[in-house]
C-alpha cells in the first residue's frame, strides 16, 4: 500500500516537472527573439537525453538540414544533410510517422551521419524521432539519442516530445521560410554576379552556356599571374578574351603588348620579341628594346603562337622559366616581369608529333588552357551578335537598319560558319549596305549562305530524278577532269570500269567530247 503511494507521488512529481518544462518552452517561444538552442537545452534536461537534434526541411531542394542540436560539436553538424526519404530521418519527414529504434546498432536503416557511438558503456543507444507538423504539412523533425539506465520509458518520452514538438513547429516553420528566402537571395545574387561578369567583358557578346563557362574561367584566372593558352578556330574572338583577362587583372593599368607571331618573318621575330644591341647585325644603328621589355610589369599577348619558329621557341623557354631575356648581340640577362597570354588555332599536339613544336614549351604555356567554342557550337548567340553588329554599323555608316526578318535569322542559324564570328560580322556589314528599306531580308545575305529555299533554287522532281541528274553531272565532271579517260574516271570515283561504262550508256554520255 505504501509502495503504491510512493509511486503515485513520484508520478505526480514527474507530471509537475513536465508541466513546468512546457511552461518554460512556451515562454521561450513567446520571446521577441526565439532561440531554439534554449528550447533544446530545456528538453535535454527533462528527458536526460545524450543528443537532441532539430531538423528543418528545405522544400525547394527537398533536403533536410540540422537547425539546432545538443551533445554535438558545431563542426560535426555543419555539413550534415539528408535527402527526403533517406534513412530514418528522411522517412520520418517524408511519411510524417513517429519512429522508435530501441537499439541503433541493430537498425540497418539508421545512417548515423552524426557518428553517434552504437553503444555507451556496453549499454544500447535508443533513438526516438517525431515529425514537426504545421498546418498538416511536415516541416521538420526532432530526434533524441538516449541510453536508458533501466527499463526504457519510450511512451512517456514520446508523449512529452510530441507535445513539445507541436509547440516549436511554428518557430521551425519561420526558420524554414527564412532559409528558403536566403537561398532565393543567394540564387538572385549569383545571377547578378553573372550579369556583372558579362559587363566585365563588354566586347565579348553572347550568353550561351558554353560562353558562360569561358567567362567563369576568365574570371578565375584574370586576378592571377598564370600563363594562359587560348585555343579555338580562327575568328572566334581569342584576342577579345585576352583583352578581358588583362583588363580584369591586377596589371590592367600596366602595358598590354600584342604580337602577331604569324605576321613577323622568321629572321625578324627574335629582334621584335627580345630587342637588339647597337651593331648586333647590319642595319642595327642603335639599341632597341623588344616587346617583352616594353611589356615589363604588364602583359604580352602572343597571337598565332603556333607559328613561332623552333629557334625562337628555345629562347621563349628561358623567359618562361627564369623571367629574363637577352637582347640580340647582348650578353647581359635582363629581368622582365611579364604575364604571357598565348593564342593559337593550330593543333599543337599534332605539331609536337611532327617535331614542329617543342614539347617542353607546350607544357610551359599550357598552364591554364581556355577553349573558345566555334560559332556553330553556340548558335543561340547568333541573334544577340546580329543585333550588336547592326547597331555597330548603324553608327559607323550612319545607317537606319531597324530589324532582320525571321527567315533571314533562320538561314543564318543553319549555316555552319567556317569563318566564325568574323564571317558573321562581314555578312551583317554587307547586309546593312544592301538593305534599302531598313530591314535585312534573306536575299540580302551572301549567295554562299543562302539555302535552296530562300534563293528559290530548290531542285524540282522526284528523288530518283534528282539523284540521276546529280550522278550524271558527277560523271561528266570526272570525265572532264580525266580528259575522257574512262579507266581513270572509274578509278577516281571508286567504281569498276564496267560500272562506269553502264552509267555512261544509261545517261547517254559521249566520252569523246571530253578528250582534247
Amino acid at each position: 500500500m505504501r509502495s503504491l503511494c510512493i509511486n503515485k507521488e513520484k508520478s505526480e512529481c514527474e507530471v509537475k516537472k513536465d508541466l513546468n518544462l512546457l511552461l518554460d518552452i512556451s515562454n521561450e517561444l513567446s520571446a521577441s527573439e526565439i532561440n531554439l538552442d534554449n528550447v533544446i537545452k530545456l528538453l535535454q534536461k527533462q528527458l536526460k537525453a545524450d543528443v537532441i537534434i532539430i531538423y528543418v526541411l528545405n522544400r525547394k531542394k527537398e533536403m533536410i538540414f540540422v537547425e539546432g542540436s545538443y551533445g554535438l560539436k558545431e563542426k560535426d553538424i555543419s555539413d550534415i544533410t539528408y535527402k527526403t526519404g533517406e534513412g530514418v530521418i528522411g522517412n520520418v519527414i517524408k511519411n510524417g510517422n513517429t519512429v522508435i529504434v530501441p537499439c541503433i546498432s541493430e537498425c540497418r536503416e539508421f545512417t548515423n551521419k552524426i557518428g553517434m557511438p552504437l553503444k555507451i558503456n556496453n549499454l544500447d543507444v535508443s533513438f526516438l524521432c517525431i515529425p514537426l507538423i504545421e498546418k498538416n504539412e511536415v516541416i521538420g523533425a526532432v530526434s533524441i539519442h538516449k541510453v536508458y539506465h533501466g527499463v526504457p520509458n519510450f511512451s512517456d518520452n514520446m508523449q512529452l516530445l510530441s507535445i513539445a514538438g507541436s509547440m516549436i513547429a511554428r518557430a521551425v516553420r519561420r526558420r524554414q521560410r527564412e532559409l528558403e528566402t536566403i537561398e532565393e537571395l543567394q540564387e538572385e545574387n549569383s545571377k547578378l554576379k553573372e550579369a556583372i561578369t558579362l559587363r566585365s567583358f563588354p566586347n565579348v557578346i553572347g550568353n550561351s552556356g558554353k560562353l558562360q563557362e569561358v567567362f567563369s574561367l576568365v574570371q578565375s584566372v584574370a586576378p592571377t599571374h598564370a600563363t594562359v593558352l587560348i585555343r579555338g578556330e580562327s575568328g572566334v574572338g581569342k584576342e577579345l578574351i585576352a583583352d578581358a583577362i588583362h583588363y580584369n587583372s591586377k596589371r590592367s593599368n600596366k602595358p598590354f603588348v600584342k604580337v602577331n607571331c604569324a605576321a613577323l618573318p622568321d629572321n625578324l621575330i627574335e629582334s621584335e620579341l627580345f630587342g637588339y644591341e647597337k651593331g648586333a647585325f647590319t642595319g642595327a644603328m642603335s639599341q632597341r628594346i623588344g616587346r617583352f621589355e616594353a611589356a615589363d610589369g604588364g602583359t604580352i599577348f602572343l597571337d598565332e603562337f603556333g607559328d613561332i619558329p623552333l629557334s625562337t621557341q628555345v629562347k621563349l623557354l628561358r623567359v618562361l622559366q627564369q623571367k629574363e631575356i637577352e637582347r640580340i648581340g647582348g650578353n647581359v640577362p635582363i629581368k622582365v616581369d611579364v604575364r604571357i597570354i598565348c593564342a593559337t588555332n593550330k593543333n599543337l599536339e599534332q605539331m609536337i608529333r611532327e617535331n614542329k613544336f617543342r614539347e617542353d614549351l607546350y607544357y610551359r604555356i599550357n598552364v591554364f588552357p581556355i577553349y573558345i567554342p566555334a560559332l556553330r557550337e553556340r548558335l543561340h548567340d547568333i541573334p544577340t551578335l546580329i543585333d550588336h553588329f547592326i547597331e555597330k554599323y548603324n553608327k559607323e555608316n550612319n545607317g537606319n537598319i531597324k530589324r532582320i526578318t525571321a527567315s533571314a535569322i533562320d538561314t543564318l542559324m543553319v549555316y555552319h560558319w567556317p569563318g566564325n564570328i568574323r564571317e558573321l560580322e562581314n555578312c551583317i556589314e554587307r547586309c546593312c549596305i544592301l538593305s534599302t528599306d531598313g530591314v535585312i531580308k534573306t536575299h540580302n545575305l551572301p549567295p554562299t549562305i543562302q539555302n535552296a529555299v530562300c534563293s528559290e533554287t530548290v531542285t524540282k522532281g522526284t528523288l530518283e530524278s534528282i539523284l540521276d541528274k546529280l550522278e550524271k553531272q558527277i560523271l561528266q565532271d570526272t570525265l572532264l577532269e580525266t580528259k575522257g579517260n574512262i579507266t581513270k574516271a572509274a578509278l577516281s570515283l571508286g567504281i569498276t570500269e564496267r560500272m562506269m561504262g553502264l552509267r555512261i550508256k544509261k545517261y547517254d554520255i559521249n566520252p569523246k567530247r571530253f578528250k582534247p
